[in-house]
């Protein structure tokens, strides 16, 4: 096990495992809040996790049982980034200059086209929700709960929520996610399609590992390439979809996996796909 920073206890953990990578949002007092000190060290477990070095998928998760991520710190976070308070300490810092930091963190305007899988081990609220919005599967156990409850605080989730939710769910509720603030349960979740299942608390890190693990005996550029079409062309006109979709298919055809793949088929072999 890898992990950053200083202090296990209240820092992400990363593991690169057989099939997949997981990092861990670790803090456990507050039920997992992102703290300035966490969001700083996510944005950077999401750059190192991103590289090619590591293959598989990522898995995104909060440590014990009550809580996936509850998202920014009401107490810290929210006042720094309105200005309510000054910055006391070189995470505050960086959190003002480097806009990308909380970007990164909430998988926003950062490229990340390696599968991202979350394992859902209780509340998914505010940012966590938000969070959740930018993974590709979503398995959360039957206690999860999920919800954006900003404007009643008088502030608004814009760590992706108002663009992601509405392509994701039918659009009233969508809108009734972000004006209400009311939480749904894992039931709900599932039968308006925000997550993939619901599983018992028990067989949670065991189900995301058995799909990490088939992700993982696919073909590692087929796959990244599936989900970077997927998200450039979201919103866009067919016939500009189309283009981006036959510029990253034709990139495809050209590697040696694309050989691979139809030869292991024919040989009744399983395919040793290199990345290249």
């Amino acid at each position: 096990m890898k992990s950053l920073g200083e202090n296990a206890n209240a820092e992400p953990m990363l593991q690169n495992a057989e099939a997949a990578t997981s990092a861990q949002n670790n803090r456990s007092k507050k039920r997992k809040t992102m703290k300035r000190t966490l969001t700083t060290l996510i944005a950077a477990a999401f750059v190192a996790l991103g590289a090619p070095a590591f293959a598989g998928a990522i898995v995104i998760t909060g440590a014990g049982d009550k809580a996936f991520c509850a998202g920014a710190d009401l107490g810290l976070m929210i006042p720094l980034m309105s200005g309510a308070r000054e910055p006391e300490n070189e995470y505050d810092e960086a959190m003002l200059t480097d806009k990308t930091l909380l970007q990164t963190a909430l998988l926003r305007d950062f490229e990340m086209y390696k599968p991202v899988i979350a394992a859902v081990n209780g509340f998914a609220v505010a940012g966590g929700m938000e969070i959740l919005q930018a993974t590709d599967i979503r398995v959360a156990v039957t206690s999860s709960e999920f919800g954006l409850a900003e404007v009643t605080r008088g502030i608004i989730p814009a760590g992706g929520s108002l663009v992601r939710l509405a392509r994701q769910i039918p659009f009233c509720k969508a809108m009734e996610v972000l004006l209400v603030g009311d939480r749904m349960s894992a039931d709900e979740a599932l039968r308006i399609g925000l997550i993939n299942e619901v599983v018992p608390a028990d067989q949670l890190m065991d189900r995301v590992k058995q799909i990490g693990e088939r992700i993982a005996e696919n073909g590692p550029l087929a796959v990244a390439a599936c989900k970077e079409a997927v998200i450039r062309t979201s919103g866009l006109p067919l016939q500009d979809a189309f283009a981006i979709e036959n510029s990253i298919a034709g990139k495809v055809m050209r590697t040696k996996d694309a050989r691979e793949g139809p030869l292991a088929f024919m040989e009744k072999r399983k395919p040793e796909f290199k990345g290249e």
